[in-house]
């Protein structure tokens, strides 16, 4: 890995689980403060915003690769990686629209994945 792969947080460091929470907390109040269509709507809209910020992945992914012909080399690694945190945090924010209890919701949700996962394989029957 190069020094670009892992940049410090612009507080001079990695953000605390805790920062991360409530820097989710404010963007979200932000974005409840000024959104158009409250309710359902505004909760289902939230959600589809994924799909376009995931779209994004895609189209930088394609630029990076200069996949299509019609338009070369458009993007670069940096810009897959900054979309990638977009879809991670419209995610986080989009989990903390349907709970408050985000955080800990998320923590368990890894937790279980992390346990399902990184469990060691059980020995196969002879």
């Amino acid at each position: 890995m190069s020094e670009n792969d892992i940049a410090p947080a612009a507080t001079g460091g990695p953000a605390a689980p805790a920062a991360l929470w409530d820097t989710v907390d404010a963007l979200w109040a932000w974005l409840e403060a000024g959104q158009p269509h409250g309710g359902r709507e505004g909760l289902l809209l939230r959600v589809l915003k994924l799909s376009e910020e995931v779209g994004e992945v895609a189209q930088a992914v394609i630029g990076a690769t200069g996949q299509n012909p019609r338009k070369g080399t458009t993007h670069t690694w940096d810009d897959v990686r900054s979309e990638l945190c977009d879809v991670a945090v419209t995610a986080l924010v989009a989990l903390r629209t349907l709970t408050p209890d985000a955080h800990e919701v998320f923590t368990r949700h890894l937790e279980a994945v992390a346990r399902r996962s990184l469990a060691p394989a059980a020995p196969e029957a002879p």
